[in-house]
């Protein structure tokens, strides 16, 4: 595994063959090879987390309008929602990273051909995925949701949601691609605005359809599934548009399909495939041994509840984006010490954010939790995972945005390890403290614990060097 690791650590430039004529650099990739860190950080950063937060708060609006159709249609979400989360981790931060950072990476070194051509396997990429994944939900839907304490009323209010999400998450995967694409040359205003523009659309839209205002029929849980659906269409369709035209750096246009190209992107989207299914696996497992231990108002607090956690991956991504195509674009041009510089920055930015929102939901979980149900049970739960597991959010924030800045580097083995000590912490140590003491408490500070593991590590290994060795190992 370790050779095959390191293999992997190779360059795009040593396996794409001989390298098209080097050009004069993109202002915006100058930039970012030269420019002061910290304000180029933020400059990059505030459009996407401005929109990170705006799509956050709609997928609050849509969980609350769900919630008003009863504890049925929130647990119900509340047993999709890690695979919704799944798609777009891996759509747009694994796969959609290793898209920025192989198109960062050639950019850097002045491959404008091979940038170009990179959209392309992207959206071969991305649309392939996509379609796994919709076949696989729409056929394995019932007995995934079963899996995980579903039944009844809630099972069937999962499995409505489910099937109108995953029937079109060929568009989330395809805008995501396209997004991915303009990021990796530096801009990161278009791709905000476009999601920012979409999202205060769904805002009126959710509720529209899930309660039957105006023109729209009343459909229930499955309105606000056409919603997304019908925000990712519109979103791609731009996106694609606007790659098309040759407004980005890295154009859309008919090319040579390649294998190496594949790899370059596939060598890290796959990697991080990987920790977003980590990272997914620990709630679903979490969620398992809540529901088959304490009942369905338990999975709707401890769901509704880790669902702020779930949000803090788009806000980290808000910063995590830049990230990858700063660090990228140093790597791509020879500059180890001001990557590794960026990537401390970005991390030290992040913790700081999660942990103040971790901090204020221990303390104040009540407005939060009520905002969806006023169940007590699911009350308690809630209560219990946010006073225990949010002070930790911090070390959460710190380790994604070294998983972002590692895919930049192209440099993911440290990462994949510290989500399998996460992982480990959680399926091991978890199910023998709930086995051995039946307290919902000891399994959250389990998952406590599993933070801290997945955030020191990283910062520890990244911070002595740890891409540097691997790439000479």
């Amino acid at each position: 595994m370790t050779d095959a690791l390191a293999a992997s650590d190779l360059d795009l430039a040593d396996i794409a063959g001989p390298a098209s004529p080097p050009v004069a650099l993109n202002p915006r990739t100058l930039a970012m090879l030269s420019a002061p860190i910290l304000p180029l950080l933020l400059q990059l950063a505030w459009p996407n987390v401005l929109v990170m937060l705006t799509q956050s708060s709609t997928g609050l609006i849509e969980t609350y309008f769900v919630g008003k159709l009863g504890t049925d249609a929130l647990t119900g979400m509340a047993l999709v929602f890690p695979g919704v989360m799944l798609m777009q981790m891996i759509s747009a931060g694994a796969m959609g990273g290793g898209i920025s950072s192989a198109i960062a990476r050639a950019l850097g070194a002045r491959r404008q051909d091979e940038a170009d051509s990179l959209v392309l396997h992207a959206v071969f990429i991305n649309g392939g995925l996509g379609l796994m994944f919709s076949v696989i939900m729409l056929l394995f839907g019932r007995p995934i949701y079963a899996a995980l304490g579903g039944h009844g009323a809630a099972l069937d209010a999962a499995l409505v949601y489910s099937n109108v999400v995953f029937a079109g998450t060929i568009s989330l995967w395809l805008m995501n691609a396209f997004a991915s694409a303009i990021r990796g040359a530096g801009n990161m205003l278009v791709p905000a605005l476009v999601n920012l523009v979409g999202a205060l659309l769904l805002v009126p839209l959710s509720p529209a359809l899930i309660f039957g205002i105006g023109p729209f029929p009343a459909l229930g849980i499955a309105g606000g599934a056409y919603a997304f659906v019908a925000y990712n269409v519109a979103g791609a369709l731009f996106l694609g548009w606007y790659t098309l035209s040759g407004r980005n750096v890295a154009r859309l246009r008919p090319s040579k399909l390649r294998w190496p190209l594949f790899a370059g992107i596939l060598r890290v989207g796959l990697v991080g495939a990987v920790g977003s299914v980590q990272t997914n696996l620990v709630i679903i497992c979490a969620t398992a041994l809540v529901g088959t231990r304490f009942g369905e108002n338990a999975i709707a607090g401890f769901g509704t509840g880790v669902r702020l956690e779930y949000l803090l991956v788009p806000l980290v991504f808000g910063f995590g984006a830049p990230i990858v195509a700063m660090v990228g674009t140093n790597i791509g041009a020879g500059q180890g010490p001001r990557a590794l510089r960026i990537a401390q920055i970005g991390a030290a930015m992040s913790f700081l954010v999660c942990e103040i929102i971790g901090l204020a939901a221990a303390l104040f979980p009540a407005p939060w939790l009520g905002l969806f149900s006023h169940n007590a049970e699911m009350l308690a739960a809630g209560s219990a995972y946010l006073r225990i597991v949010g002070p930790l959010y911090g070390f959460f924030g710190m380790g994604l945005a070294l998983y972002f800045a590692s895919q930049g580097a192209g440099r993911l083995l440290v990462p994949l390890l510290a989500g399998s000590a996460r992982l480990l912490i959680t399926l091991v140590i978890g199910w023998l403290a709930l086995a051995m003491t039946g307290s919902l408490n000891m399994l959250f500070a389990v998952l406590a614990l599993g933070l801290f593991a997945y955030g020191s590590i990283i910062a520890v290994v990244v911070g002595r060097g740890g891409w540097f060795r691997t790439a000479r190992a």
